[in-house]
C-alpha cells in the first residue's frame, strides 16, 4: 500500500470534485423546483465533507498510534514537530485537530481553545449563540466549524505535512 499521507490528497480531491459536480446539477435543478429532496441532497453533500475531514484525521490518528507505538498519536506527532522546530506546523496541526474534535464532540475544551483564538484561525468557527454561518443557505448543516472545500483540503495538507516531518525524523515510520 502507498503511504496514507499520499493517498489522502487524491481521496480529498476526488471526493470534493464529485461533490462539486453533483452539487452543480442540484443547484441547476433548484432553479425550476424547490423540492425537499434537492435541499436534502445539498445538505448531504455538506455532511459528506464533514465525514471526510473527521475520517481523514481519525485514520491518521490510528496510524500514528500504530506506527509510533503509542497511546496518543497526536501527542506523539506534536512532540516530533516540536523536536524538529516545526512550531508553525505544530500550531496548524493543533488547530485542525481541535476543529476535528469540535466536529466530533461539539462544545467543550477544544471549542473553548479555538474560541480563544477565533480571530486568527485559518477556518471559521461558529460563535456561541451563532445560529448560522450563512443565513438562508439551505445546504448548511448544524455544525460548529465551517467545513468547505478549503477546510477539507487544508486537513489533507496538514496530514501530509505532519507525516513528512515524522518520516524525516523517523525514516522507519511508514505514514
Amino acid at each position: 500500500m502507498h503511504q496514507f499521507s499520499e493517498l489522502i490528497d487524491g481521496c480529498a480531491a476526488f471526493t470534493l470534485a464529485t461533490i462539486s459536480e453533483r452539487r452543480d446539477r442540484v443547484i441547476e435543478a433548484l432553479k425550476t423546483s424547490a423540492s425537499t429532496g434537492l435541499v436534502k441532497s445539498l445538505q448531504t453533500f455538506q455532511l459528506t465533507k464533514v465525514v471526510l475531514a473527521v475520517g481523514m484525521f481519525s485514520i491518521f490518528e490510528a496510524l500514528l498510534q500504530d506506527r509510533l507505538a503509542c497511546a496518543d498519536g497526536f501527542a506523539a506527532a506534536r512532540d516530533c514537530l516540536k523536536a524538529e522546530g516545526e512550531s508553525d506546523l505544530g500550531k496548524r496541526f493543533s488547530q485542525y485537530a481541535s476543529a476535528i474534535n469540535v466536529l466530533k464532540h461539539g462544545r467543550g475544551r477544544s471549542y473553548d481553545a479555538l474560541l480563544a483564538e477565533i480571530d486568527v484561525l485559518p477556518f471559521r468557527l461558529k460563535r456561541p449563540n451563532g445560529p448560522f454561518f450563512f443565513e438562508g443557505d439551505v445546504s448548511e448543516v448544524s455544525i460548529l466549524i465551517e467545513v468547505d472545500n478549503k477546510f477539507v483540503s487544508a486537513c489533507a495538507d496538514v496530514i501530509r505535512d505532519v507525516a513528512g516531518v515524522i518520516s524525516k525524523n523517523r525514516p522507519d515510520v511508514f505514514l
